[in-house]
């Protein structure tokens, strides 16, 4: 049940507005003065006051200062006299939610107070997230208590203490590699050297050597003798990252590595003995793979003898609060910024988004808001990333005479801006006003649809 504190000096008042909101199922604190309201605000866990402007002793604007410097956050809905309208911008301009002026309807109170509960719910369950962000013992930066997710903490608990090899498998950005760090925090070996390298990133004779190390004199550039990453990893762990991509020649040398736990250096005929526990991962469905004779059945076996699968971001929505609570005060921290806000409109936003870049993209979004934002705090603006690639995407514009289109001396926003709201308003009528179908039309999603009508004050058509 949600409590609420009504504030006015007029005993009739309070008794109408008291059984109004109590008939909503709220429970209704009352005070016939601003001094006996703050006491009621610093001793009972209100979630909105809703106070008179005009009162004796101390007037609602004081009263909103003393509730702010107690808790910023509690929303606060005044009420003004007709023609207080200057002391109504006041309040808003020091942190009142809204402002309603006598006499107004009782739904027109209900909606208010309504949405000031949902947006303070909303800014206690952000800062519940950021408080708990912590990551556990061995779990660095590893977010989220979605089922999915808590099956994963699970099963790495339980796989880190043993010797076997490891795949871990889903799409990219899904948070492979911290899966892999965190199986070898959790291990034995967690004093030992945790080395990774992209099976992805390197031709295969580099990568050859970047496993293996070389001789002097292996190949021209071969000047010095190098180790390779097994021998860095010994007693540890090595992780192999996009393993699908590692060449088919390769993976017989690795094969063996595992069975025997024995190799040469490059252009050498020295066997040398390492023990190193192997942590693989791909975004590829290595099955097909070897169906298709692309990756070897035996080495498959080999690396696969437990599974860890990520969840995309779209199957765990409910971590995204947590997880962009978590980014905010990252980048805060390491852009020396104070940590930042993040409104309860860019919140929604984040959580409607796809996501197709998984983990990643939202973190760089997150990113690049603490960058751009103004002031200290997200807004839906600041939080809209680009999904799609763009290359070619503009052919459509090449013949376009742009000094004919766009009025001179406009800003880039403003010619953006202009012409964002022509789409959408076109996409709502074309679309009979169904914002569903508007938002396919456009290829955005039907939350940021509502968003874009919100900001150009575009009206949802009523049938």
């Amino acid at each position: 049940m949600h409590t609420i504190l009504v504030v006015d000096d007029e005993p009739n008042y309070l008794i109408v507005l008291g059984e109004l909101l109590r008939d909503e199922g709220l429970e209704v604190y009352t005070a016939d003065s601003a001094v006996e309201g703050i006491k009621i605000v610093h001793k009972t866990d209100l979630d909105l006051v809703i106070t008179d402007m005009k009162m004796p002793g101390m007037d609602g604007l004081q009263f909103l200062e003393k509730i702010k410097k107690y808790n910023r956050n509690l929303p606060v809905i005044m009420i003004t006299a007709y023609g207080e309208v200057e002391k109504a911008v006041a309040a808003m301009q020091a942190g009142a939610y809204n402002y309603l002026a006598k006499p107004f309807p009782n739904d027109e109170l209900l909606i208010n107070v309504s949405k000031a509960i949902e947006h303070y719910d909303l800014v206690r369950e952000i800062k519940r997230l950021r408080d708990e962000v912590h990551p556990r013992t061995g779990f660095v930066d590893m977010v989220g208590k979605n089922p999915r997710m808590l099956q994963v903490y699970k099963l790495i608990e339980k796989v880190a203490p043993a010797p076997s090899s490891v795949l871990i498998t889903g799409e990219s950005g899904t948070g492979k590699e911290l899966v892999a760090k965190a199986v070898h925090a959790l291990s034995p070996r967690k004093d030992a050297p945790y080395i990774s390298v992209n099976c992805a990133a390197l031709s295969e004779n580099l990568l050859e050597s970047e496993l293996f190390g070389h001789e002097r004199g292996a190949f021209t550039d071969a000047v010095a003798m190098r180790k390779g990453r097994f021998e860095m990893a010994d007693q540890g762990t090595l992780f192999l990252d996009e393993i699908g991509d590692l060449p088919v020649a390769l993976q017989a040398k690795l094969l063996r590595v595992l069975q025997e736990r024995t190799f040469e250096r490059v252009g050498g005929s020295h066997t040398i003995r390492v023990d190193v526990r192997i942590i693989a991962a791909t975004n590829r469905d290595l099955k097909d793979d070897v169906e298709k004779g692309k990756f070897r059945e035996d080495l498959y076996y080999r690396l696969n003898v437990i599974n860890i699968h990520m969840p995309p971001l779209r199957e765990r929505v409910d971590d995204i609060p947590a997880l962009v609570t978590f980014f905010i005060e990252k980048h805060s921290k390491r852009l020396g910024k104070d940590v930042l806000d993040i409104s309860p409109e860019a919140m929604r936003l984040l959580v409607s988004l796809p996501w197709d870049g998984n983990i990643r993209e939202l973190e760089n979004t997150i990113e690049r808001a603490t960058i751009l934002c103004s002031g200290n705090r997200i807004e839906p603006e600041d939080v809209q990333p680009d999904t799609h690639d763009m290359s070619g995407s503009h052919d459509w514009s090449a013949g376009l005479d742009i000094e004919k289109m766009v009025p001179p001396n406009l800003t880039l926003s403003e010619i953006l801006n202009g012409i964002e709201e022509k789409l959408v308003s076109r996409a709502l009528e074309e679309a009979g006003g169904v914002q569903t179908r508007a938002a396919e039309k456009l290829g955005i999603t039907k939350s940021l649809l509502q968003y874009k009508m919100k900001k150009y004050k575009l009206r949802k058509k009523r049938k």
